[in-house]
Order: structure tokens, then sequence, then C-alpha cells
């Protein structure tokens, strides 16, 4: 989902309560608070020596504190976002939730629905991938260059 996506969303339900939902099914705790909004761009070398830049992305770090009467509404939840206005190029990057629950990852929203008081927001899990399979040896099952 696109940041212009999301904030269409929002607006389109400004009373709702914004829910994220982890790609197992359970949600993040409904008192998280939106405490960053970032922009992302990622450039590195893979083990086989190619460069990459990946899309950039924006990222919303998500933080769950003790005070549980706390719930964000879709409206303040845009306001929030318009504040990533001086940090982000544009509203066409594609939006990551982060959120720390033993481990700190990073989860592309995938869709939004609308249900009941909830705006639900499904997140997806990312994965790591060897971009050098073929230098490492991979595709054969066996690593024997050493590079991985």
């Amino acid at each position: 989902m696109t940041l212009h996506e999301l904030k269409s969303v929002l607006r389109q339900h400004p009373d709702s309560a914004p829910r994220f939902i982890l790609p197992d099914g359970d949600p993040i705790p409904a008192h998280f608070h939106i405490t960053e909004v970032g922009h992302v761009a990622k450039r590195f070398i893979d083990c086989g020596g190619t460069l990459h830049d990946t899309k950039d992305t924006c990222l919303l770090q998500t933080y769950v504190a003790d005070d549980v009467d706390h719930r964000l509404d879709a409206e303040t939840f845009g306001r929030i976002l318009d504040l990533g206005k001086a940090v982000l190029p544009g509203d066409n990057l594609d939006v990551e939730v982060e959120y720390d629950c033993c481990v700190t990852a990073q989860y592309p929203i995938r869709e939004a629905h609308f249900a009941g008081e909830y705006l639900d927001f499904q997140l997806e899990a990312k994965h790591t991938d060897c971009l050098a399979k073929e230098k490492c040896g991979i595709e054969s099952g066996c690593a024997t260059s050493g590079c991985c």
C-alpha cells in the first residue's frame, strides 16, 4: 500500500480505530503509538559483488507503551502522516510498519478494510533471500564458493 492510499483510507474513515494485523493474524496491541514517520532508502552490495538499490519506502515505527488507555483514531493518524512531509519525497512510497515484539521487524501493508469500528491494515511478512545464488552455488544445493 502506498502512502497516498493509506492517507486516502484514513480520510474516508476519520473516526475509526486503526488496527494493524500481523501476518499470523494477531493484532498489534490497540494502545500502540506511531512514534516515527521515516523515509528509508537502501543501497547495498550482495555477497556476489553486485550493487543494488531498493525502492524507497515510508517506515512507520509503532511503539506499545504502558498507557493502555491510549487509542489512536484515523484522523490523528493522518495528521501524524502529514508531519512526514518534512522527510518524505512524496506520497507514492510503499508503507511498512515497524513493530517490536521480542525482535524488531518491518511489515509491508498489504491491504486495508473497514470492519465495524476498526480500520484493519493487514501486514505481510518480509523474507530474506540470496541475490547471488548462481555465484554462491545455492541453486545446486551447496554453497562451495564461500561467498555466503
